[in-house]
């Protein structure tokens, strides 16, 4: 991306676009490190392999750590850096303006959980 102009909401989409990246970024807002099995348990319909390449990608753009435990059993366990700690409160924004939009648009409850996680 050097020396070329970007718009700021494509940038936005490359960092926190499709359909895992958002949720995931809210669950671990809470600010308890998880594991993989806890952030799959959470999200329900995701396979290993699309929770491994999503957590991967955040991992690279600085959003999510990954700390590894050489134990017996070994295990992992990732958190939001403070970069991914600065995208909360534009995410509560965005879920507020959701639920909104939904009961509006939609006649439909929200979950609340946009809200009260981030």
């Amino acid at each position: 991306m050097e020396n070329e102009t970007v718009c700021p909401l494509k940038y936005l989409q490359t960092v926190l676009g499709g359909k895992w990246k958002m949720p995931i970024v809210c669950m671990l807002s809470g600010g308890t490190p998880l594991r993989n099995a806890a952030i799959k348990r959470r999200l329900g319909n995701i396979t290993s392999t699309m929770l491994s390449q999503t957590l991967r990608e955040l991992e690279a753009d600085g959003l999510i750590d990954r700390k590894q435990f050489n134990e017996v059993p070994p295990h992992v366990e990732y958190s939001l850096t403070e970069r991914g700690k600065s995208i909360v409160p534009v995410l509560i924004e965005l879920g507020t303006w959701a639920t909104e939009q939904m009961e509006v648009q939609c006649k439909a409850p929200a979950c609340g959980e946009c809200t009260t996680k981030c």
